[in-house]
């Protein structure tokens, strides 16, 4: 059994903008849609809300505040530095991660509305 619509009344216009915001907008949420799907992991969004609060830190660090092992951790940041959301860098014989913020504005700001952050 088939569901129909019926509309009391139809506004064809707002239709017609909705379907061109959608179709003008498609790269752009297909790639957020990437970077929400690699947050529904909640180890990397944990991972993500740390690095939002403490700026930078490294595997060994990330891996014993979750208690997950090093192996692990290592994964998940390399998805999430290979979505775009983390960046990394070395400093001596240790890899930092932190969160690019520079190309993540949107994604950053969701998660300040969501999450309370230490300012």
């Amino acid at each position: 059994m088939s569901e129909e619509c019926y509309r009391e009344s139809s506004n064809i216009s707002e239709v017609e903008k909705a379907k061109s915001f959608i179709s003008d907008n498609h790269l752009q949420i297909e790639k957020e849609s990437e970077k929400l799907a690699l947050l529904s992991n909640s180890v990397r969004l944990k991972i993500v809300l740390l690095l939002k609060n403490f700026n930078k830190l490294c595997v060994c660090d990330i891996g014993e505040i979750l208690e997950v092992n090093q192996s692990a951790i290592s994964q998940h940041l390399r998805k999430l530095k290979d979505g775009g959301i983390l960046n990394k860098s070395r400093e001596g014989l240790t890899i930092y991660y932190f969160i690019d913020e520079v190309n993540n504005p949107d994604l950053i700001g969701l998660l300040e509305k969501i999450f309370l952050f230490k300012e």
